[in-house]
């Protein structure tokens, strides 16, 4: 059962001497690291981390912030971890999933991520209905506007194509082919 660290900065000018000392001093006996934003989905040092883990290890890191990206994303990674046997320590907030104590408080942090999910969910969902109640329709414009689609209809009369009707009145063909059909209105390509 080995402890096997992870550290990363978010700059090439960042050094990585604190979370090392700190991994080691936790008793790590090999440290993945990245120089990348935490932002970036493609960060190679967690993967390989977690390729290299086996059953009964337990991944270290200095701070949570450190492995996840979001909440979400340090959850969805743990419990990712926890279904392979494998632990999760966090040095500076004292979490650790090998012990019952640090799984609950883990477990309510993926509760307090979920509750915060829920309620952007509510206050999106609700401000849209407010806004439809006050006329405001949501969601993206109409590519294709009335007047774009009367003239591309106009022209598409004179024998032009979707295409060519489309790249004239500049709007998509899709978009236009899309216009049609929701009037009933299909031309042949």
């Amino acid at each position: 059962m080995a402890l096997i660290g992870y550290a990363r900065v978010s700059t090439a000018d960042q050094t990585l001497a604190l979370q090392h000392d700190a991994l080691r001093s936790a008793g790590c006996d090999h440290v993945f690291e990245d120089r990348a934003s935490g932002a970036k989905a493609d960060r190679p040092g967690p993967t390989e981390a977690i390729a290299y883990v086996r059953r009964g290890d337990t991944v270290v890191v200095w701070k949570l912030d450190r492995l996840g990206r979001s909440m979400a994303h340090l959850i969805e990674t743990v419990r990712r971890l926890e279904a392979k046997g494998i632990g999760f320590r966090s040095l500076t907030e004292g979490v650790d999933t090998t012990t019952p104590g640090g799984t609950l408080v883990f477990h309510l942090f993926g509760a307090l991520a979920q509750f915060e999910r829920d309620l952007i969910r509510e206050r999106t969902s609700a401000g849209l209905r407010a806004a439809e109640a006050r006329g405001h329709k949501g969601g993206r414009k109409p590519v294709v506007t009335p007047d774009k689609l009367v003239r591309a209809r106009a022209l598409l009369a004179t024998g032009l194509t979707v295409r060519e009707a489309a790249a004239r009145v500049k709007v998509g063909k899709t978009a236009l082919y899309e216009a049609l059909a929701s009037l009933g209105t299909e031309p042949a390509a």
